[in-house]
C-alpha cells in the first residue's frame, strides 16, 4: 500500500542567511574596550558599597600602587577607609582610555568624599588619577595605580 506523499517542505531563501548571522552575533565577543569599562565600573561599584574582598578581586597579583602598595596594601587600606566612613563615594570624570594589545591605561579624574553617616562629606578630594590594566583571560586586572590630589588643603 501506497502512503500519500506529502508536498516538500520549501525553506525560504533568506532563512540560511539569517540564521549563519544570528549565530555570528551570539558568537562575537564584547570588544575590549567596553570590558574595560565594565570592570572600571565595578571596581568603583565595589569601593562605594565598602566591599575590600570584592576591589581585591579586580587586582592583579603583581599590583603596585603608590610607595610600592602591594595588592593586599591596598586591599587593607581599603578596609581601613571603609572602617573610618560609613559613607564612601566616587564620581569620575571623563577616561582617557589608550589601548594596547592585552594592556591599557586610562587617565581620569575622580571625586572621593567619605562621611560617618551625616549630611554632608567629612573629607572630599579631588585627584588626577592613572591607571593600568592587564586582560588575563578575556578579564581585566588592575595591575598600577597612581593618584595626585587636584588641590591641596591649606594650614
Amino acid at each position: 500500500m501506497l502512503k500519500p506523499s506529502r508536498p516538500a517542505l520549501r525553506v525560504p531563501d533568506w532563512l540560511a542567511p539569517a540564521l549563519l548571522v544570528l549565530a555570528l552575533l551570539g558568537c562575537s565577543r564584547t570588544p575590549p574596550e567596553e570590558r574595560l569599562r565594565a570592570a572600571m565600573s565595578d571596581l568603583q561599584a565595589s569601593i562605594e558599597q565598602r566591599d575590600a574582598k570584592e576591589l581585591e578581586s579586580y587586582l592583579a597579583q603583581d599590583f603596585v600602587g603608590p610607595d610600592g602598595l602591594d595588592r593586599e596594601g591596598a586591599r587593607r587600606m581599603a578596609q581601613l577607609l571603609f572602617l573610618r566612613h560609613r559613607d564612601v563615594g566616587v564620581r569620575t570624570g571623563p577616561e582617557e582610555v589608550a589601548l594596547q594589545a592585552g594592556h591599557a591605561t586610562v587617565r581620569f579624574s575622580a571625586a572621593l568624599t567619605g562621611s560617618a553617616g551625616g549630611l554632608l562629606p567629612d573629607s572630599a578630594q579631588v585627584y588626577d588619577v592613572e591607571t593600568g590594566w592587564r586582560e588575563e583571560e578575556g578579564t581585566w586586572r588592575l595591575t598600577s595605580v597612581r593618584w595626585t590630589p587636584k588641590f591641596q588643603p591649606t594650614r
